[in-house]
């Protein structure tokens, strides 16, 4: 008698896509641990493990009452994990619909925040999958996000699987096109008032370009030019800023308070678009609508737009959902959706790959 077949195989592959994402404190009380996980990421700061954990207690204890305002003022928490939990819904359903002989399922692993990657990382091992694709929600890859997700998740997984990684995909088709639309439409409404568009990434220390090899800049610099290709912006109608710095260390600039200053002195009104976000959280409520936003009216900016994050525009699942199905059809343990590295940056992950070849 012939064995009776396995009922996995009738059912087709377990397949699990994990996003991965920075994550946010839920309430006023778990700023301050989220803080701390936050500044305790050698990715983050480079310092040697007693030394780094005794400055991230320091600093989220000092920063703590300051960052609870902060979260206040979008009623207590961040709003980031019902976000991506939105995204991941929606993904899963179009990849349910791509891929109907199998069981796809998605889930979300937050690098300083719940649910963290080793909760997440123990779930996926009870799903037992046969393939997994890991899917940063960074459009643009970085040392300080995507390398310190993966690099974690590396060390925490232990369940079955043949993993493929989408580490970039600054020039999604899916992702280009929600944004441009969202410039045209702001641009719409400001009419005929003169306008310039800032986008606007989240910085980092430029050393990390220059001694690490993170190839962050020339990827939001890829992105920038591809929306403004797709919105019709002519090359004197937009710039790019960055946001968030903190510390003494040089980040990329221009930064994007001082290009709000640069758009008062030339007389025009801005539209914000936020490049390096797929989802709406405390950069994008309170950092530009709130306080950029009190900048460019004391400047006397006027109109001062900004574009709503992608969330979960069709085009932007799609593209994500194009991403998945993409690795699942690849050898390479790392590859970026669409273009990637122009340079031969020595952080990329897939230039590692094939230099290592």
């Amino acid at each position: 008698m012939s064995p009776a077949p396995d009922d996995r195989s009738l059912k087709g592959r377990r397949i699990a896509v994990v996003l991965f994402n920075l994550g946010g404190p839920d309430d006023q009380a778990s700023v301050k641990p989220f803080l701390f996980n936050l500044f305790n990421d050698p990715a983050i700061i480079g310092l040697p493990g007693v030394f780094r954990t005794s400055l991230a207690k320091l600093i989220s204890s000092r920063r703590e009452t300051s960052a609870q305002a902060n979260y206040a003022l979008m009623g207590g928490g961040s709003p980031l994990l019902p976000e991506t939990r939105k995204q991941a819904e929606a993904l899963q359903t179009v990849l349910a619909g791509r891929l109907p002989d199998d069981e796809v399922r998605t889930f979300i692993a937050m690098r300083y925040w719940n649910p963290l990657s080793e909760e997440t990382a123990a779930d996926v091992a009870v799903f037992g999958p046969d393939e997994i694709v890991l899917l940063p929600l960074y459009p643009q890859f970085s040392t300080t996000t995507t390398e310190s997700s993966l690099k974690l998740w590396a060390e925490v997984y232990a369940g079955s699987g043949h993993s493929r990684t989408v580490c970039c995909y600054p020039q999604g088709e899916g992702w280009i096109a929600v944004q441009a639309e969202a410039v045209r439409e702001k641009l719409a409404e400001a009419g005929d008032k003169p306008m310039r568009v800032l986008f606007s990434a989240h910085g980092i220390p430029e050393s990390l370009i220059e001694k690490k090899g993170d190839p962050y800049q020339e990827q939001v610099e890829a992105t920038c030019a591809a929306i403004a290709t797709a919105a019709g912006l002519a090359s004197d109608a937009w710039a790019i800023c960055y946001q968030s710095r903190v510390g003494p260390m040089k980040w990329l600039g221009p930064s994007t308070p001082e290009a709000i200053h640069k758009a008062a002195e030339d007389g025009v009104g801005v539209v914000v678009a936020p490049v390096a976000f797929v989802s709406e959280h405390i950069e994008t409520l309170v950092e530009l609508d709130i306080e950029y936003g009190e900048l460019a009216k004391t400047l006397g900016v006027t109109p001062y737009l900004r574009t709503a994050t992608v969330g979960v525009a069709a085009p932007f699942i799609d593209t994500l959902a194009d991403a998945t199905v993409e690795a699942l059809d690849r050898s390479e343990g790392a590859a970026p959706f669409g273009p990637g590295c122009r340079a031969d940056w020595k952080a990329c992950p897939h230039l590692c790959e094939k230099r290592a070849a």
